[in-house]
Parts: structure tokens; C-alpha cells; sequence
């Protein structure tokens, strides 16, 4: 029996590494070598990426939430807690939509809080 060589799947592998490290400056673009290793790293940092951005977006719910608390006279802790005293779930995100979009909404829910 013929002995099969992997120069298809080799070739195959190599130009979907050089295919995502199009863009790539200089010989991170051309050379497999040094494309494989920016890939790899590329993909690392994309990985960690994902986690950061949902740390990132919480954050910045929380400033505009505690923003949008001091000018109504109240402090991000207080309103937090007196939301859930309330019973009133709504997430980051919903109460930051309404500190943005909807300031009359957002001092009805501090009015109902205090």
C-alpha cells in the first residue's frame, strides 16, 4: 500500500493561518512562521477580549446609574438597595437605558426608593 504524504491538509492548514493573519503587518502577513505565532496570539487576546468587554459595559452602566442618582439627590448604594427593598428588578443596563433616555422615569423610581 502507497504511502499517503499530508501535503494537502499541510497546505491546507497553512493558508487558513495566512488567510486570518491577512492585515498583519509585514511578515506576520506572508510568512507561516510568523503568522501562526500573531494568529495565536491574536486569538489570546481576542479570548480575553470577550470577558473584558462584559466588565467594561457593567462599568459603564454603573456610571451613568450613580450620574443620573446624584443629580436626583441619592447615592448609587442607596438607590441600589433601596431597588431591591423595593422589589424592583430591573438590570444595570434597563436602569441606564432610563437615566439616558427617560430622566422623568428615573426620578419616579428615586421617589419610589426614598
Amino acid at each position: 500500500m502507497a504511502r499517503i504524504k499530508g501535503a494537502l491538509a499541510t497546505r491546507k492548514r497553512r493558508k487558513k493561518v495566512l488567510k486570518l493573519a491577512k492585515g498583519y503587518w509585514g511578515a506576520k502577513s506572508k510568512h507561516f512562521k510568523m503568522a501562526k505565532q500573531a494568529v495565536m496570539k491574536s486569538g489570546n487576546y481576542a479570548y480575553i477580549g470577550r470577558r473584558h468587554r462584559k466588565r467594561d459595559f457593567r462599568r459603564l452602566w454603573i456610571t451613568r446609574i450613580s450620574a443620573a442618582c446624584r443629580m436626583n439627590g441619592i447615592n448609587y448604594s442607596q438607590f441600589m438597595n433601596g431597588l431591591k427593598r423595593a422589589n424592583i428588578m430591573l438590570n444595570r443596563k434597563m436602569l441606564s437605558e432610563i437615566a439616558i433616555s427617560d430622566e422623568k422615569a428615573f426620578a419616579a423610581l428615586v421617589e419610589k426608593v426614598r
